[in-house]
């Protein structure tokens, strides 16, 4: 299957005023990552090839879960986890979807900040009724979520 770069990735990035170092404790420490992306994380770690899962906090979206496998985490420049996109409705059993891959990259910026960019790969092979809608909801999330933890760092 040939992959379109237009519906296949996501790719945001934002600098934040907060050294790397900040950054990287915000992306991998769970319980630091949860409270920035409004997920309940509390007693979790990330580490390669275990599960993190909690129930998101934000207002609304109570009944939806974050549930995330680590794949990679390279201190202090990347971290990906690999999830279901979009996984909002109870009813439906998205383990039987391949799930995308986030990645987040960090590097150097000029005044002691951090670079921080986020790339969701993999949405051409979710399930094609939910595709363009899980690839537009997110697109729009990652952008919330950079401003998110770049608010959170500089706290």
């Amino acid at each position: 299957m040939n992959t379109n770069p237009d519906t296949d990735r996501i790719e945001r990035s934002v600098v934040i005023n907060a050294p790397r170092a900040r950054v990287w404790r915000a992306l991998s420490n769970a319980e630091d990552f949860g409270t920035w992306f409004g997920a309940n994380l509390k007693g979790q770690t990330f580490a390669p090839g275990q599960r993190a899962r909690g129930q998101i906090t934000h207002c609304g979206h109570e009944h939806v879960w974050f549930d995330v496998v680590i794949e990679r985490i390279e201190a202090p420049e990347l971290l990906s986890y690999r999830w279901h996109p979009y996984a909002i409705d109870p009813s439906v059993d998205y383990t039987k979807e391949q799930p995308t891959r986030v990645t987040f990259t960090l590097k150097d910026a000029p005044g002691n900040a951090t670079l921080l960019t986020v790339v969701e790969s993999g949405f051409d092979k979710v399930a094609p009724q939910r595709r363009l809608e899980a690839f537009r909801m997110n697109g729009r999330g990652w952008a919330v979520q950079l401003d998110n933890v770049a608010r959170h760092v500089s706290a």
